[in-house]
This record gives C-alpha cells, sequence and structure tokens, in this order.
C-alpha cells in the first residue's frame, strides 16, 4: 500500500470542473477520494460519469457533511457565493483537519475584475469561520479547470500554497505535486489576498489572448 492510500480527501464542490479535475487526478494517483455535494443524488450521478472516464470505481460519492466527516483532508471548491453556508454545514466536522480552499471572491458577471471580499480574501474568511482547531489552506486558486479536466496533459503552472501551519502546508504540496503540478510555499495565510486576486487577471488574460489556461510560473527557485 502506497503512503497516498493513508489519506482520504473530500473534495466539496467536487461536481464542478475544477474540483472534480483535482478528484480524478488524485484517485488516479492512489488517494482515497470522495465527491462531495449539497445533493447526494448529484453526488452520485457525477461519480458514475467520472469513474466511467477513469475506467474504473477510484471515486466515491457522498452529500458535503458526511464527505467531510469520512475525510482527513478536506478541499472546499465551491462558487463564493456558496462560501459561508458551505463551511457552516460542515464546520464540526473539519475539526483537526486540514481544509485546502481554493475559493476565489469573484462576483459575477464582471469575473475579470479584483473584488476584495470584507475579510479580505476567502481563505481568511473561512479562518474565521471554523476557528483555530482547523488548519487553513488556501491553493489552486490560478490553475486553469479545463487543464485539470485534461487527465494526461502536462499542466505548465506553479500553485501557490499559503497557510499559517508549515506542516499543513507540506501536506498540500505533495498534493500539488500528485495533481502534476509544482508547490511553491507562498507565506501565511494573510497572503491569499494576493493569490486569490490573480485569478481575474489571468481570467482578463485569457480573454485578451483567447487562450483558456492562462497561469503563473515563479522563476528563480529549482
Amino acid at each position: 500500500m502506497s503512503e497516498n492510500t493513508l489519506h482520504t480527501i473530500a473534495v466539496l464542490g467536487g461536481t464542478g470542473k475544477e474540483g472534480s479535475g483535482l478528484a480524478m487526478r488524485w484517485a488516479r494517483g492512489g488517494y482515497n477520494v470522495i465527491i462531495g455535494s449539497r445533493s447526494l443524488e448529484k453526488a452520485t450521478d457525477k461519480v458514475a460519469e467520472f469513474n466511467e472516464i477513469l475506467g474504473e470505481a477510484l471515486l466515491a460519492p457522498a452529500d458535503n457533511p458526511t464527505a467531510a466527516a469520512q475525510a482527513d483532508i478536506v478541499v472546499l471548491s465551491v462558487p463564493y457565493s456558496a462560501h459561508k453556508l458551505t463551511l457552516e454545514s460542515v464546520a464540526a466536522h473539519l475539526q483537526g483537519k486540514i481544509l485546502i480552499d481554493l475559493t476565489v471572491p469573484l462576483q459575477p458577471p464582471d469575473v475579470f475584475t479584483v473584488s476584495l471580499p470584507p475579510g479580505g480574501a476567502a481563505a481568511l474568511e473561512a479562518q474565521a469561520v471554523l476557528g483555530a482547531a482547523v488548519r487553513v489552506v488556501a491553493a489552486f486558486q490560478n490553475v486553469s479547470a479545463v487543464k485539470l479536466k485534461e487527465l494526461d496533459a502536462i499542466i505548465d503552472c506553479d500553485v501557490l500554497v499559503c497557510g499559517d501551519d508549515a506542516d499543513a502546508k507540506a501536506v498540500t504540496v505533495k498534493l500539488v505535486e500528485a495533481a502534476g503540478m509544482r508547490g511553491v510555499d507562498a507565506g501565511p495565510l494573510k497572503n491569499a489576498v494576493a493569490v486569490e486576486s490573480l485569478t481575474p487577471v489571468l481570467l482578463s488574460i485569457n480573454k485578451r489572448y483567447k487562450v483558456k489556461g492562462a497561469g503563473i510560473r515563479i522563476t528563480g527557485i529549482e
């Protein structure tokens, strides 16, 4: 048994494009992965679809609270409009665990302009909702969902990882690598303000240059 199989990852909002792409990549890498959704029926339907793509039953469905309860690492991949409600619905099941927050505080329809939420960053708001017993890490905000869904594609970008717990960041960097990218420790959770704000910048670049997968690469480090 590989070290990866010791971890069970719940991807809340895993029926969406980015969450499902990561979930499938991790499942192929040997992790136990649960797809969470507000609706068990939706999770079940999507898992059947994703497992067909994978060619075997690697993913399991659950509603969000059940998924969070069964996992030791929880990934949050929901629109900002659902961010607080989702956190509140699973808060009791996250205590003592790592939460990796992918959320970007976009304000549709204008997704090309930086919008700072009241708490400064979605990840900071998550930490405030969940309390100190949950180790919140911000990551994956700047990765193209289109690229993630191309399971055999090499994703030519880095993932900035922000958090206040060194061990939680190290675990997240390993998950970044398992998904086929390089993780870069980008400092404390407060730096998520800058990382989340890069997403509308990248979306603007996509629009201007008519591409779908603009990303970032940190130079000067091995």
